[in-house]
């Protein structure tokens, strides 16, 4: 045992020696070169790339190594720096990121009040997710029919608006806007909000304004699946800074984003019980890219759809879809309808026959959760528990609508006789001319040519 001196008997606090002078320790970072690797190895460069990248960098100081969380990062964030550029393409106020399409719809409706006791309308024809955070948020989903735009029916919407209608939710499909004056309008008739599911759509215009952005608040999905995206992840915008702030609420309920964490609320309402969906700074890394690269991207698609189209012959008993802003339309996809459903699985067989990659949008029994049809955990009012919490939930004062698999019958017509191709940014023009001269060729054995009319001249 050592001998100590008086000075080092003495407590520090009092002016005595410190017990600890050195720790000999050598500090290393918790994420350092090995997990850089592991990344390199995921965007598949090949073993002899990543020996030169692991020669450049091993002997690289890092100190701590990085924060990959958004908040208290001492570098600059680069999930901030994603939301940057989101509100500069998509020119809104406030933008908020988070881990998935999914918890932005949640986070969106939580936001915005839709809650036990509330509706939110839904169209029949969107990812299921659409409906699933309604429940997730403890309120009841409406479903709504869509019509010959393949996205929500204003006219059913109406029909659909009760005492209860929190939220309508217009769901812009496979890069198509839907129709929303008419939306606007009955929200703003019926004091309720607009919440927009944009995630097949990111880029889109409704009469020179960006869809997501037209209503009280837009939901984004940015993933591998998507226009725009790479990972998982998602956006709520808006330009409405109490949604924005009880968004951020809901989406970090540690409340690492409030300018003083620990302070009493600011106003009634901004602070409450949420969840944690933040965004990690890899996704934000990725993703703050794929907004530089977006607009560039959107410009490819909306020249080829153009160009695709400009060369089509309309044909009789051949309905296109209806596109409700042709300047606004995203274009990576080409829809039209048959009479009925056996003469568009016909058409789709002539055309893959050709060599376009064309498909019925309904075909066989493919349990598509895109339908509404196979929404069983809705259909027949599935809960996490016993309880059966929201669909028997006694702030909800009516009856549950009339869920059933045949509530929808149009939308079901619809889907069943539309013929979808994809089209891909890279087309050329010479590759529109030879998919143009298939699709004319296929429609042209089975239908008397519309002479003088465009594509897009044919309406219901």
């Amino acid at each position: 045992m050592s001998t100590l001196n008086e000075a080092q008997k003495q407590l520090a606090v009092n002016g005595g020696e410190k017990a600890v002078t050195a720790i000999e320790a050598p500090s290393q970072p918790k994420v350092g070169v090995d997990e850089f690797m592991e990344l390199a190895d995921t965007w598949g460069f090949s073993d002899e790339a990543k020996g030169r990248i692991l020669d450049a960098i091993k002997d690289e100081p890092l100190g701590g190594g990085p924060h990959l969380t958004r908040y208290y990062n001492p570098r600059p964030s680069k999930v901030d720096a994603m939301e940057a550029e989101v509100r500069e393409f998509l020119g809104t106020k406030y933008a908020l990121a988070l881990h998935s399409g999914t918890s932005a719809l949640e986070t969106a409706y939580v936001a915005g009040g839709v809650g036990p006791g509330t509706e939110a309308i839904v169209p029949a024809y969107t990812f299921f997710a659409t409906a699933a955070a309604v429940v997730a948020a403890k309120a009841i989903p409406v479903i709504a029919e869509i019509d010959e735009s393949l996205t929500i029916d204003p006219l059913d919407v109406a029909k659909k608006i009760t005492p209860r209608t929190k939220a309508i939710v217009p769901v812009h499909m496979i890069g198509t806007v839907c129709d929303m004056d008419p939306i606007m309008k009955l929200a703003k008739e019926n004091d309720c909000l607009v919440i927009e599911d944009t995630a097949q759509a990111a880029g889109s215009e409704y009469h020179g304004k960006r869809c997501g952005t037209i209503g009280d608040m837009g939901c984004f999905s940015i993933s591998s699946y998507k226009y725009i995206g790479a990972g998982e992840a998602g956006l709520v915008v808006t330009d409405d800074e109490r949604l924005f702030t009880r968004a951020q609420n809901h989406h970090d309920t540690g409340a690492c984003w409030r300018p003083d964490r620990y302070a009493e609320e600011r106003f009634d309402g901004e602070l409450f019980c949420g969840t944690n969906y933040r965004l990690s700074e890899l996704e934000g890394a990725v993703n703050v890219v794929q907004f530089q690269k977006a607009p560039a991207r959107l410009a490819r698609n909306r020249k080829v759809y153009k160009t695709f189209v400009s060369l089509l012959q309309p044909h009789k008993d051949i309905l296109p879809q209806q596109v409700r802003d042709l300047d606004g339309q995203v274009g990576y996809r080409l829809q039209f309808f048959a009479a009925d459903a056996a003469h568009a699985q016909t058409l789709a067989a002539a055309l893959q026959a050709e060599g376009v990659g064309a498909s019925v949008m309904v075909s066989g029994g493919a349990r598509d959760w895109h339908i509404y049809k196979y929404w069983e955990h809705i259909l027949k009012q599935k809960s996490s528990t016993p309880v059966g919490c929201p669909f028997t939930c006694p702030y909800y004062e009516a009856e549950l609508p009339p869920y059933a698999e045949d509530m929808c019958p149009r939308t079901l017509d619809l889907l069943s006789r539309c013929v979808s191709m994809g089209l891909s940014e890279w087309y050329t023009e010479d590759d529109c001319k030879q998919l143009a001269a298939a699709v004319n060729k296929v429609l042209g054995a089975f239908h008397e040519p519309i002479e003088g009319a465009g594509w897009h001249d044919i309406t219901p």
